[in-house]
């Protein structure tokens, strides 16, 4: 495919490598917002960016009708628009807040273990996540999915917050740390044990390989999906 990558850090420069290793061609390597001209015509865009600029590039991208894989997180309160974008221009969006293959497995367990928790009343529970000082964005997407997972499948939480859980307020601790790509625990905890689920991302290779799976998945489709679709979960 001919793949544009919309923003060009740390994880642009790791996507970069591992499609050309898989076949595909980089038209464009983009720091600057997308134009119709800079783009390249590709077949598919995948955005990693900033919070700040991530609404205005996936629009440019939709309305030229270029579908876009997106894992920026921290601009969320635009996302219903941007599916609005995706469905009146008829092209494709996908965001994932992590890509990778073991953490989207992580969050199908963690909505399980939230089923199973949720009439056990001698058990609290709170999350914890651990990134590079370099993140922008507290909690991480990936932490925010993990707590949507829990309020969904367990009606004792109606909404999730920064620091310690406080009645139907789900709590997350958000750590920054050196160089950590990403460690995030859900804990189940009662006056005589604790049960934990944990994911720990050793670098940020798994999280690139899943954008490019992604991009190969959607060319040609037409809609609003996300990582559960790609992998049938």
């Amino acid at each position: 495919m001919r793949i544009a990558l919309v923003g060009y850090g740390k994880m642009g420069k790791i996507i970069d490598e591992i499609a050309q290793k898989r076949g595909h061609e980089i038209v464009a390597r983009l720091k600057e917002t997308p134009t119709a001209e800079n783009l390249n015509n590709p077949d598919v865009a995948i955005e990693f960016s900033l919070p700040e600029v991530a609404f205005d590039n996936i629009k440019v991208c939709l309305e030229h009708k270029i579908p876009v894989i997106c894992g920026t997180t921290g601009w969320l309160e635009k996302k219903k628009e941007v599916e609005n974008i995706a469905a009146d221009n008829d092209s494709a969006f996908l965001y994932g807040s992590n890509f990778s293959l073991g953490v989207n497995l992580f969050f199908a367990l963690n909505e399980k273990v939230a089923d199973i928790m949720k009439n056990v009343d001698e058990y609290s529970c709170q999350l914890e996540e651990i990134h590079h000082v370099h993140k922008k964005d507290a909690p991480s997407g990936t932490a925010i999915s993990i707590a949507e997972g829990i309020i969904k499948n367990n009606p004792k939480f109606n909404a999730w917050k920064l620091e310690e859980t406080q009645g139907q307020e789900l709590g997350i601790f958000a750590i920054r740390e050196d160089e950590v790509p990403g460690t995030h625990s859900v804990y189940y905890k009662s006056e005589v044990d604790e049960i934990e689920i944990k994911h720990t991302a050793f670098n940020r290779d798994g999280f690139a390989l899943g954008a490019i799976v992604a991009a190969e998945w959607i060319k040609d489709k037409k809609g609003n999906f996300t990582m559960k679709d790609v992998l049938g979960l």
